[in-house]
């Protein structure tokens, strides 16, 4: 479904959302993910996500693809739930849980951290977001630059350096390389 269809007599709003729910469920998983890092909060937020399409779904004005639109509303929905204070009080309380179990070094605790280690995809989440996201929409949800454009509502050089940037920051992490996908 890359092309954008008004419901018609034929088709229900309904069954509409369950199409783009089962196309598109899991990218904006992944981008709310990249956002909270929290799998649950990304559930609640993707949730979130299809409710907003399914209420929006007539301002849809096809500027761009279907898919950028769905990504943009991700990202917006990311965005405002880490302004908002639940979210500020759900990350104290994680900072705090992570400094007392830091402190635990059980036999537990160790297998936890060594489970949980994906250095890669740790070093991306720990990159500020704006260098985060563009890597995450690159490499991970394969858009083109001009698609990441239209998702940030930013100018294409804009990405472009942001891109670079974050490469830069990532080789630092990993003096001995980094193999990103599609490199």
């Amino acid at each position: 479904m890359n092309e954008f269809k008004r419901v018609s007599e034929d088709e229900s709003k309904d069954s509409f959302l369950e199409e783009i729910m089962n196309q598109y469920g899991n990218d904006v998983l992944y981008v709310a993910y990249s956002y909270v890092k929290d799998y649950s909060l990304a559930e609640d937020i993707a949730q979130d996500v299809f409710v907003k399409i399914y209420k929006q779904y007539d301002s849809f004005r096809g500027e761009s693809s279907l898919r950028t639109w769905i990504i943009r509303i991700a990202i917006n929905q990311s965005k405002d739930y880490l302004k908002s204070w639940q979210a500020r009080k759900v990350i104290l309380t994680n900072k705090i849980n992570m400094y007392v179990k830091n402190n635990d070094h059980s036999t537990e605790s160790l297998a936890v951290k060594k489970e949980n280690s994906k250095e890669l995809w740790s070093s991306v989440l720990s990159m500020p977001i704006k260098y985060r996201e563009v890597i995450f929409l690159y490499y991970f949800e394969d858009m083109k630059i001009n698609e990441i454009s239209k998702c940030l509502n930013q100018n294409e050089n804009t990405i472009k350096s942001r891109m670079v940037r974050a490469k830069e920051i990532l080789s630092k992490m990993y003096p001995k390389g980094v193999q990103l996908y599609g490199e």
